[in-house]
C-alpha cells in the first residue's frame, strides 16, 4: 500500500534579543537606592512594556543576583544564548580620552591636575583603565591595571587646540573651517574606534571620560569674514575685511560690513554645519549605547568666567561659542545616561559621583518583545514606581545586523 508522506514542517528561527540595562536610581539628594526589587522597575521598548528576566545589583562593588527566580520557559523553537553567570567582580572599565587637539595649550597643567585626581579618586584597585588621546600628545595606552602608566601617560598631555585668534586668521572652506572639521573627526573617529573595542566587553560596568572643551563647526562668523564694524576693537579676518569692501574707519556712523556674494553663499553653506555636527554627535552616543558604556565629558576649564585677556575676540561671538562647545559636551553624557562636568569648577565631586555611578548600579535584562531583526533602532525607557527619584539610563539601543549566510563551497 501506500504510505502518506508527511508533509514537511517548515522551520523558523526566530532571532530573540537579550537586552541589558545598567540603571542607576538616585534621590532627591543624590544618593543611590539599593533596595529595589524586580516590582519597582518598568522597562518599555518603543512604548510596549517588557517582562524583566534578570535583574543584578552592584553595590559599593559588591554584585547580588536580586531576582532568583527561574527564567521563563522558552517558547519551543527559539534558541537563547547560554545564561551568564554573574560574577562576583567590582571590575570596572574606564576609558579616558584626552582630546588634546580641542584644549588650549594653556589648559595644559589643568589637565595633567585633573588626571592626577583621577589617579587618586577614581581608579581603584582592580579597575581595568586605557588611555588614549587625539593628537599630538600621543597617548594611547591599552587596557591596563597598572596605575604607573597612567602616570607616564600624565608627563605626556599638552593642549593643542586653535585658539580664537588662529580659527578667525585662518582661511574656512566651504562649510566652515576646514581644519576645525578635520580635527573633530580625528577625535570622533578615534573614540568610535574605542566603543567598537568595549562592545565585545560584556558584564562589565564601562564608562568613557571624555576630556574636551568641547565642539564648534561654525564658530566667530562676523569675526572670520570681516565682518565687525570697521572701528571694531574686536580681532577680525583683515583679508575679508578688505574684500567685503572696508569702509572708512575714521566714519561715526559706519555700520557693520556688508558681505560679498561668495561670502553670503560661504555663510550660509554654514549655518548647515550645526545639523552635521550634532548628527556625528548622535553617531558616538549611538555607539556608546550599543556598547552599554556611559560617557562624562569634563571640561577642564572649569568655571569660564570670561574670555583669556590676550585674545580680543568679540564677547558675543565668544559667548556664543562657549556655549555651542558646552551644549556638544552635555549631549554625549547625557544621551548615554552620564553628566557633564562643565562650567563647574569641584572635579573631586564630579570625579566621586562618576566613582559611585561605575559601582553603585542594577543591571535589569529583558528578552525584547519585538523579534524583527529590521527594525534596529529601539527606544527604551525605564521607570520606576517609587515616587521622586532620578533614573539613568541609556535611551536606546541597536540591534545588530544579522550575519550573512555561509557561503555554500563548492566542490569539484
Amino acid at each position: 500500500g501506500l504510505v502518506a508522506q508527511a508533509p514537511q514542517r517548515p522551520t523558523f528561527t526566530v532571532r530573540i534579543h537579550a537586552v541589558n540595562m545598567d540603571v542607576i536610581v538616585k534621590d532627591g539628594s543624590g544618593r543611590f537606592i539599593p533596595d529595589l526589587k524586580k516590582e519597582d522597575f518598568e522597562i518599555f521598548e518603543d512604548g510596549v512594556k517588557q517582562d524583566i528576566t534578570s535583574m543584578t545589583m552592584s553595590y559599593g562593588g559588591r554584585v547580588t543576583n536580586v531576582l532568583e527566580a527561574p527564567p521563563p520557559p522558552t517558547p519551543e523553537g527559539i534558541l537563547l544564548p547560554p545564561r551568564r553567570a554573574v560574577q562576583d567582580t567590582s571590575g570596572r572599565i574606564f576609558i579616558f580620552f584626552v582630546d588634546d587637539l580641542h584644549l588650549q595649550f594653556q589648559q595644559s597643567g589643568r589637565v595633567r591636575q585633573l588626571f592626577e585626581k583621577i589617579a587618586k579618586l577614581l581608579i581603584h584597585e582592580g579597575d581595568l583603565f586605557g588611555i588614549v588621546s587625539s593628537g599630538p600628545s600621543s597617548i594611547s595606552v591599552d587596557m591596563t591595571y597598572d596605575k604607573r602608566r597612567l602616570e607616564e601617560a600624565i608627563k605626556k598631555i599638552h593642549g593643542d587646540g586653535l585658539k580664537p585668534s588662529e580659527i578667525i586668521q585662518r582661511a574656512g572652506g566651504s562649510e566652515g573651517p576646514t581644519e576645525l572639521r578635520h580635527r573633530a573627526h580625528v577625535a570622533f573617529s578615534t573614540m568610535r574606534e574605542g566603543l567598537q573595542n568595549l562592545e565585545k566587553v560584556t558584564n562589565r560596568r564601562k564608562a568613557l571620560v571624555w576630556v574636551s572643551e568641547g565642539y564648534d563647526f561654525n564658530p566667530f562668523q562676523d569675526s572670520r569674514y570681516g565682518l565687525l564694524r570697521p572701528d571694531s576693537p574686536f580681532l577680525q579676518n583683515q583679508s575679508n575685511q578688505m574684500r567685503n569692501g572696508s569702509q572708512d574707519p575714521t566714519n561715526p556712523d559706519a555700520q557693520q560690513q556688508q558681505p560679498d556674494s561668495l561670502t553670503s553663499t560661504q555663510m550660509q553653506n554654514e549655518t548647515f554645519s550645526d545639523a552635521d555636527l550634532a548628527f556625528e554627535l548622535s553617531e558616538i552616543t549611538r555607539a556608546a549605547n550599543r556598547a552599554n558604556t556611559t560617557i562624562y565629558t569634563i571640561d577642564p576649564r572649569g568655571l569660564v568666567a570670561g574670555q583669556d585677556i590676550d585674545e580680543p575676540v568679540d564677547p558675543q561671538e565668544w559667548n556664543e561659542h562657549l556655549r555651542k562647545s558646552q551644549d556638544t559636551m552635555r549631549i554625549l553624557a547625557e544621551d548615554t545616561g552620564g553628566i557633564a562636568v562643565v562650567n563647574q569648577n569641584d572635579f573631586d565631586k564630579a570625579l566621586k559621583r562618576i566613582d559611585a555611578d561605575s559601582s553603585d548600579y542594577y543591571i535589569l535584562g529583558y528578552y525584547s518583545s519585538n523579534p524583527d531583526p529590521t527594525h534596529r533602532r529601539r527606544k527604551v525607557e525605564v521607570k520606576t514606581s517609587r515616587s521622586g527619584l532620578d533614573v539613568f539610563t541609556r535611551t536606546e539601543y541597536l540591534v545588530l545586523k544579522p550575519p550573512p549566510p555561509p557561503v555554500p563551497s563548492s566542490r569539484h
